[in-house]
């Protein structure tokens, strides 16, 4: 039985949550249909672009993705700290950004007298909104449909494109997030589709190693024609090297260990390569106290392992029993094996 996402998603009880979203028609999301001939490799770009606009909009930092033929994966962070800090005005600036807002909201915007009704409404439009600028449900009600129904024009159709509402984990401790993001990052290298990371097309660790060669060079759109004067492109979250989730500034890591282990897991991972590991382990795998075959086996199957929970399995617990969503959660072994100190 599915659950509600109010029960699924939870920033107190953790920032992270690992999104995936699949297209419903034959018809691909992106790649190349074989049968026509038909490329629909720009709708990458489209996905990749609406992302980084909304995460401007919204306070939520996208810690890494990939878009494939047919679905794709984001690792959202909802920035808690942001959210508290914004001001009416920015709520109406930022919501009006996604929607026509309301004529209130914009009298309000103009310096124009409210009467008391005006006003009692308008703290209500307020106190939705601000909830809303915080949601991945809206975040990822705003993303897809914009989607939908540019692919749905180009396609000239109609109807659902996205086979569901959009699935979520979330990513409880260090272990999980970094597993996550480890399994978004290396989706091309384990599809077989790409050889290196830098040939990963349309993935987060893509970016990040295109900044490291090009630093002083702006972000910009795949195609600046199709986003408006009002959408800017927000970068990826950075790598701050802390040393737990509680830390709202960005990923609790430091990017030179994560390059390490992902380029140490992508050669991991590969059946065609004899020999790949190297004598010497991933300095996080030692931090985190991550056993090689289980850190493989989790980047192979992470998606998989667990259902909408990931995390040490007393913590995964805890989490259904406080959102009263039953007691039993799939991924006890896998949990076990990726935190094995008590």
């Amino acid at each position: 039985m599915t659950s509600a996402r109010r029960i699924l998603i939870d920033a107190e009880s953790t920032p992270f949550y690992h999104i995936i979203n699949r297209c419903v028609r034959r018809a691909f999301l992106c790649g190349e249909d074989k049968l026509t001939g038909k490329s629909y490799e720009h709708r990458r770009g489209w996905i990749v672009d609406k992302v980084k606009a909304l995460s401007a909009i919204f306070c939520i930092d996208v810690c890494a993705y990939a878009v494939m033929n047919n679905h794709y994966h984001l690792v959202l962070k909802i920035d808690t700290d942001k959210a508290k800090s914004l001001s009416n005005h920015e709520v109406i600036s930022r919501w009006c950004k996604v929607t026509k807002g309301h004529d209130v909201a914009t009298k309000y915007m103009n310096g124009e007298t409210l009467i008391e009704g005006e006003r009692l409404l308008l703290d209500g439009l307020l106190a939705e909104w601000h909830e809303r600028l915080s949601s991945i449900s809206w975040f990822m009600r705003c993303l897809n449909e914009e989607i939908a129904r540019r692919a749905n024009r180009e396609d000239g159709c109609k109807g659902a494109f996205w086979e569901g509402r959009f699935k979520s984990q979330a990513l409880l401790d260090e272990q999980a997030l970094l597993a996550c993001m480890m399994y978004v990052d290396l989706n091309p290298i384990r599809a077989g589709i790409a050889n290196t990371l830098q040939a990963s097309d349309y993935t987060s660790i893509q970016e990040r190693i295109n900044e490291l060669n090009t630093p002083d060079k702006d972000t910009k759109p795949n195609d600046e024609s199709e986003l408006t004067s009002s959408e800017r492109l927000k970068p990826l979250a950075q790598f701050d090297g802390a040393a737990h989730l509680a830390t709202q500034s960005g990923v609790p890591f430091h990017f030179c260990d994560y390059l390490q282990l992902i380029n140490w897991t992508g050669r991991a991972i590969r059946p065609d390569k004899k020999g790949f590991i190297d004598s010497s382990r991933p300095k996080l795998l030692d931090e985190l106290g991550i056993s090689s075959d289980a850190w493989i086996t989790s980047a192979k199957e992470f998606r998989r392992q667990y259902s909408g929970i990931s995390g040490r399995w007393d913590a995964m617990c805890a989490f259904k029993r406080q959102h009263h969503c039953g007691q039993w959660s799939k991924g006890k072994a896998s949990s076990n094996a990726l935190h094995p100190w008590p």
